[in-house]
């Protein structure tokens, strides 16, 4: 009896111990594993950016979609009550009470009233630099190059002639006028005189004046036109008719 008692305890031990410890290491993985899944989702879900360094493309959050979508309200009434009343006659107050939003709200967006004419010549630039790339590829001669290109500007400039002369007012595609826009106009100059560099070499462009000069004035030329037409200066002919004259003029003075 005294050595069945020992028997007992050590087999009823060793039972305890042979169902007891199969069972808890794959618990504690099994936890594990749901800690590091849950830690890793909560981690993902407050820092896309951390997975954005791992080379993973994180979708902007709702938060980044809100301030987007309410910057394309704010450029879009803008422009409407621009078109509306008038680029000067329009106010950043006009503009809030149609949004329903706060002036210091409008503010966090744009600095200033100009400032969303400014978006307009970044949009306005990267068309221009669109076009200027398209017929770079293209196998047409020089002079279809440009009176294609300047036509295309002109009949965009016409289908919203309210919103080029705001653009004209305020300067805002202005190098001068407007700093930011200058690494933008240099890259579509850059690409002007890309075209007037092939012309040079096919042997259809004058090489008395670098293509430096060639570019700045057939842009001269463009820009006076526009400016004078969208303000109304010498009367309502169409700016494509005055525009082709003037890439003519251009032409007939550099042709080789």
């Amino acid at each position: 009896m005294a050595n069945a008692k020992p028997r007992g305890g050590s087999h009823v031990e060793s039972r305890t111990e042979s169902r007891s410890e199969p069972r808890s290491e794959p618990r504690r993985l099994i936890r594990a594993s749901e800690r590091t899944k849950t830690g890793t989702l909560r981690a993902n879900q407050r820092s896309p950016r951390r997975a954005n360094a791992l080379g993973v493309e994180a979708e902007p959050g709702l938060r980044e979609r809100k301030k987007a979508r309410l910057r394309q309200e704010i450029i879009d009434t803008a422009l409407r009550l621009f078109r509306a009343r008038g680029y000067e006659n329009t106010r950043v107050e006009d503009i809030v009470q149609v949004l329903e939003i706060s002036q210091p709200t409008f503010f966090r967006y744009f600095p200033t009233k100009d400032a969303v004419l400014c978006e307009v010549g970044n949009r306005g630039y990267s068309c221009i630099t669109e076009k200027l790339r398209a017929e770079l590829s293209s196998d047409a001669t020089t002079a279809e190059r440009l009176r294609r290109l300047y036509n295309e500007f002109a009949r965009e400039v016409e289908a919203n002639r309210w919103l080029w002369q705001a653009v004209v007012l305020s300067g805002a595609m202005d190098p001068v006028r407007s700093p930011q826009m200058r690494e933008r106009e240099e890259i579509a100059a850059g690409l002007l005189r890309e075209i007037l560099e092939q012309g040079q070499k096919r042997g259809e462009i004058t090489r008395d004046f670098p293509v430096g000069h060639l570019a700045e004035f057939v842009e001269a030329l463009y820009n006076t036109v526009v400016r004078n037409w969208v303000v109304d200066l010498p009367g309502p002919d169409k700016l494509s008719g005055r525009v082709r004259n003037a890439v003519d003029f251009f032409l007939r003075g550099v042709a080789a």
